[in-house]
């Protein structure tokens, strides 16, 4: 896992309250960062995956970030993107004509940049595999491990 140093990250779990109109963030796991961004070799891995939540809406925002996901989609690696993770794709001009899921308070992100959204949990387009929220990681990962069985 990259982060903008390595070092230990405090990640928080989303879950939806009854009456609420969006998600509540609690606290959640520890994990540690074992690269700095800025370290990454894309050349060393298969695959990129885009985690969902509020770090999409910070990481879009770093410059080698976006880069490093440009360069995995030019390389024909897989790009796999969950919830707000598309917001990292559409920061790096990845979804312009593709066919995407995301977190639906994100959707209209998606198709202002020139996205076709579609309603499935899960969607794979090329390269790109999208999803909507963690209720589609049954979906999304066995879209994931097609791709990596390829």
């Amino acid at each position: 896992m990259g982060a903008t140093s390595a070092r230990r990250l405090h990640l928080v779990m989303h879950d939806f309250e009854p009456g609420w109109d969006t998600y509540v963030e609690r606290p959640g796991y520890g994990l540690e960062a074992d690269i700095a961004f800025d370290d990454v070799k894309v050349a060393d891995y298969d695959a990129v995956l885009l985690l969902g939540g509020r770090a999409p809406e910070f990481l879009r925002h770093i410059p080698r970030v976006v880069e490093i996901v440009r360069e995995f989609a030019g390389s024909g690696k897989h790009v796999f993107s969950i919830c707000h993770g598309i917001q990292i794709l559409v920061a790096a001009d990845l979804v312009a004509g593709r066919t995407v899921t995301c977190y639906e308070h994100v959707r209209s992100e998606a198709e202002r940049a020139g996205a076709t959204y579609s309603e499935e949990q899960a969607v794979r387009d090329g390269n790109i595999v999208s999803a909507q929220t963690w209720e589609s990681h049954p979906e999304f990962y066995r879209r994931v491990f097609e791709c990596l069985n390829d």
